[in-house]
C-alpha cells in the first residue's frame, strides 16, 4: 500500500469500521433484552445507551455524535456533540439510537432495533433543532419518478408503473398516528394497501428501499434525526429519499432558521448526508422484518445484525452467538 492510500484510509472510514460498530449495536440490543415486555421503556433505553457508549469508546475512530439522545444536560450518555471513540483513526459524524422503538421494546412488540449510522465528518445534516420531518423513501425505481411534493396517489401510481406491478399490490408503510389519517385514507383511495407501523420508521424506510420485502414505499411525518440516519442506509441500497422539515410551531421553526435549516425546501438524499462513504449497522432487539431479535439459546445469546456500506453498495447480515457467561460476568 502506498503512502497516499494509507493516508486515505486514515482520513475516511474503511470497511473494518463496520464490524467494530456491530459490536456496539449487539451490546445495546443484548443489554435491552431483560426489559422486553416489562413496560419500562426508560430502563430499556438506559441499559442500551450504557452498553453502546462503553463499546463505542473502544472503536478506533474520532466520532462526533451529530444525532444522539438529546442535549448534554438532558442525556448524560451519547448526547449531541459528544466525542466518542479512541481518538485515533478517521473523523466521522455519527447518528446513534441505542433503541429505535423503545415503546415497542417495553410492550414486547416487534421491529425494535439498535442502530448506528456513520459518515465522513461534516457530511450529515444537523436537523436536531427541528424534531419532525416529512419523508418519502422507495427503492431505486423511485429516482426521477417520485416527488414528495406530488399527491400520494400520483406517486403510488408512478412507482407502481416503474416497478411493473399493479397498484393494488403496492404496500405503503406509514406511522399509525392521528396526524396521518388523511394520508392513510388517500393511500387506500388510490387503490394501494397500508402497512401501519407503531414506531421505528427507520427500519420501515430501509425495507422500502430493499427488493426482498413487501413494502414499496415509506411515507409520512417522523423524526428528523431518524431521517438522517435512514439516509445513510438508503445511500448504501441505492434507493430514493426526500425530506421536508415539519416544525410544530413558530418557535421551533425560528430555531431551525437560526441553525441554518431551510423550510419549504425538499432535502434530497445528498442534502441529508453528502458523503458517499456511509455506514449503517443495526441489530435486532425484537423480531422484525429487517432483522431477528435477540434470542437466548441455553448457554448462548444469538443476535442478528445488518451492515450497510455505501462505498461498496453492500448489505451484509451478521449472525453471532455470544456466551451468556461472558455477559453475566461483564
Amino acid at each position: 500500500m502506498s503512502g497516499a492510500e494509507a493516508a486515505e484510509l486514515f482520513v475516511h472510514p474503511d470497511r473494518n469500521l463496520a464490524m467494530e460498530l456491530v459490536r456496539a449495536t449487539e451490546a445495546a440490543a443484548i443489554r435491552a433484552t431483560p426489559f422486553i415486555g416489562r413496560g419500562d421503556k426508560n430502563a430499556a433505553d438506559q441499559a442500551a445507551v450504557d452498553a453502546m457508549r462503553k463499546f463505542l469508546s473502544t472503536v478506533n475512530f474520532q466520532g462526533l455524535v451529530v444525532i444522539g439522545e438529546g442535549e448534554k444536560d438532558d442525556a448524560p450518555m451519547l448526547f449531541n456533540g459528544e466525542e466518542v471513540g479512541t481518538g485515533n483513526g478517521p473523523k466521522c459524524d455519527i447518528a446513534v439510537d441505542p433503541i429505535d422503538g423503545t415503546s415497542l421494546t417495553a410492550a414486547g412488540r416487534s421491529h425494535a432495533i439498535s442502530m448506528i449510522a456513520v459518515a465522513d465528518r461534516g457530511s450529515m445534516l444537523d436537523a436536531s433543532s427541528v424534531f419532525y420531518m416529512r419523508k418519502i423513501v422507495t427503492s431505486h425505481e423511485g429516482i426521477g419518478v417520485v416527488d414528495i411534493q406530488k399527491p400520494i396517489g400520483e406517486n403510488i401510481r408512478a412507482l407502481a408503473k416503474a416497478k411493473g406491478k399493479p397498484v393494488e399490490e403496492m404496500r405503503i408503510a406509514v406511522l399509525d398516528r392521528p396526524r396521518h389519517e388523511d394520508l392513510i385514507r388517500e393511500i387506500r383511495e388510490a387503490g394501494a394497501g397500508t402497512r401501519l407501523i407503531l414506531d421505528g420508521d427507520v427500519a420501515s424506510g430501509i425495507n422500502a428501499a430493499r427488493h426482498d420485502t413487501r413494502i414499496d414505499m415509506c411515507v409520512g411525518i417522523g423524526g428528523s434525526p431518524e431521517g438522517v440516519a435512514t439516509a445513510c442506509a438508503i445511500k448504501a441500497l441505492g434507493g430514493f429519499m426526500q425530506g421536508v422539515l415539519h416544525p410544530t410551531d413558530d418557535d421551533e421553526k425560528q430555531q431551525g432558521i437560526d441553525a441554518g435549516l431551510k423550510f419549504d425546501h425538499v432535502y434530497g438524499l445528498d442534502d441529508l448526508v453528502s458523503s458517499d462513504n456511509t455506514f449503517f449497522v443495526a441489530t435486532g432487539v425484537t423480531d422484525g422484518e429487517l432483522v431477528r431479535g435477540v434470542r437466548r439459546n441455553g448457554p448462548l445469546i444469538s443476535t442478528e445484525s445488518i451492515v450497510l456500506r455505501a462505498r461498496s453498495g453492500t448489505l451484509r447480515r451478521v449472525s453471532a452467538d455470544h456466551q451468556v457467561s461472558k455477559w453475566l460476568d461483564d
